[in-house]
């Protein structure tokens, strides 16, 4: 197996598909190999070194793909929200120790902003309009100095950089390693039983783990091929699975939901698709919806269970018709996976933390001790990570997760930290108290929440909150409902508590 992406391209047939994009013609493995060396030589000249983090904040579609797999193989790559505000984007590359960022030549963007105000390299992506999708130029803006090395990253080198959220300190930074990527990809490849044969149909954001692994990851590692779309689109999407034609593709629930909703509108479309299976992952499957879609597609529905830590996916359903388990994420698919007690060090029996350990699991979060300490125990011999939800298997080898021990808000498998949200409130003149949870959301989950108490003497409206917080931060961690209260119920110890709150105030489901 490959343990570099490098590695993960380095076989397979120059003339095969590789990345394509609807309506565009294929970059075969051939030409991925090319444009492989061009970016590493592009990068080299503008003064990256195998060694330094480069951001990338690019729209969805066939050069951010190719942009991620090709920089990955000759520095550190760190996707950004192209969605983040000026703000954001100065924490995460000041945050992430970037040397450079990539952005669309010509776009206007917040982030080159960010990025100049911190001395970066700015780098621009050419996109080649007459070339196969994904086929691209880079330049810096202005005079660099060349780097003094061109070493290519080994499997210990760090090839993706991403941020997960946390409820009491800020944002934790997680590097995946050359092997880590490379073993998820390879994991996910052999669970769905991937070939050559094979085409996805991606929809999922590349800024995230489950797109760049799941999708772009394990299409590579079996060599089969990836058409990448702008992004999802309902009304798009069945003209995309006609001119395409995959044979899968992954999406989150609401995703699913949402093309349910038109699939009696293209009977037609989805009689002549041949679709094998259809993945789901990043948030609960509702057993109704995973069986409408099996009944709808003709196809089985593999739900997942994925995190960033594990480099995207730790248990996955069998991709053979008839093994699916609604309700319940899957088999182990990859790492081990056991469970624990949830504040003693130790494996044991029914319920409790979930747990994995394994080669797709990343070594640590950087600069963090406290966070590794709590996260990170030695039992049985081998390393695991705790993953903070709560599960059990049952007599079949299925886990079940039964609750989730983290306060983060899931949005429909967007991960939204309450901490951050709480820190942008807390900034509005009028708010003397706040403190950001979730609510339930038959579609999405859950959404995001916030109550609010205000100074004394100060007025403000539920609509001038969220608008103050919408210029402020990206659009899927506005809230949606803002109470504004004389007092924020609290616990027993006076500290204000997230999980249950919705409930206390009345907004449970």
């Amino acid at each position: 197996m490959a343990d570099t992406i490098a590695g993960l391209i380095a076989d397979h047939d120059s003339g095969a598909p590789a990345i394509g994009a609807p309506g565009r013609d294929w970059t075969t493995y051939g030409a991925l190999r090319q444009q492989s060396d061009a970016v590493r030589g592009a990068l080299r000249a503008a003064g990256v070194g195998a060694a330094d983090r480069v951001a990338i904040v690019l729209p969805n579609g066939p050069e951010m793909a190719v942009a991620f797999v090709t920089v990955a193989q000759a520095a550190t790559t760190a996707p950004l929200n192209p969605a983040y505000k000026e703000e954001e984007f100065a924490f995460y590359l000041e945050d992430l120790g970037a040397k450079a960022i990539i952005v669309a030549a010509g776009a206007e963007s917040p982030a080159r902003a960010a990025a100049e105000g911190q001395g970066l390299t700015v780098i621009e992506l050419t996109a080649d309009e007459t070339g196969p999708a994904g086929a691209f130029t880079l330049a810096p803006v202005g005079e660099t100095n060349p780097a003094t090395e061109d070493g290519t990253p080994g499997p210990d080198g760090v090839a993706l950089i991403l941020h997960t959220s946390g409820t009491t300190s800020r944002p934790k930074i997680v590097p995946l390693l050359q092997s880590n990527v490379a073993a998820s990809a390879g994991n996910i490849a052999a669970s769905l039983k991937l070939t050559a044969e094979d085409r996805c149909l991606n929809v999922m954001p590349l800024f995230h783990i489950h797109g760049l692994v799941a999708a772009v990851g394990a299409s590579l590692a079996a060599g089969a091929s990836i058409s990448c779309s702008p992004g999802f689109d309902a009304l798009r999407f069945f003209g995309w699975l006609d001119e395409v034609d995959p044979t899968w593709y992954t999406a989150v629930p609401t995703m699913h939901q949402a093309i349910l909703a038109r699939a009696k509108r293209n009977t037609e479309i989805i009689e002549k698709a041949r679709l094998r299976f259809l993945r789901s992952s990043s948030a609960s499957l509702p057993g109704p919806v995973m069986t409408q879609l099996a009944e709808t597609f003709g196809a089985p529905v593999v739900e997942a269970y994925g995190m960033t830590e594990a480099a995207h996916q730790m248990c996955s359903n069998p991709v053979e018709p008839g093994r699916q388990k609604p309700g319940m994420v899957g088999l182990a698919a990859g790492p081990e996976v056991r469970v624990a007690h949830e504040t003693e060090d130790r494996l044991v029996e029914g319920v409790g933390e979930v747990v994995i350990s394994g080669p797709n699991v990343t070594p640590g979060y950087e600069s963090n001790p406290d966070a590794n300490a709590k996260s990170f125990f030695e039992a049985e011999g081998k390393r695991w990570f705790r993953t903070g939800d709560q599960g059990a298997f049952d007599e079949d080898g299925y886990l079940g997760l039964t609750g989730r021990l983290k306060e983060i808000i899931n949005r429909g498998g967007e991960k939204v930290s309450p901490l951050e949200v709480d820190g942008i409130l807390s900034d509005h003149p009028a708010i003397a108290q706040c403190v950001t949870f979730a609510v339930p959301h038959p579609k999405l989950g859950e959404e995001v929440a916030a109550a609010v108490v205000l100074r004394d003497g100060a007025s403000a409206t539920e609509r001038e909150i969220r608008d103050f917080a919408a210029e402020r931060l990206a659009a899927f961690k506005v809230p949606r409902q803002v109470l504004i209260l004389d007092e924020i119920p609290k616990g027993a110890t006076g500290k204000l508590q997230r999980i249950g709150l919705a409930e206390k105030l009345g907004l449970g489901s």
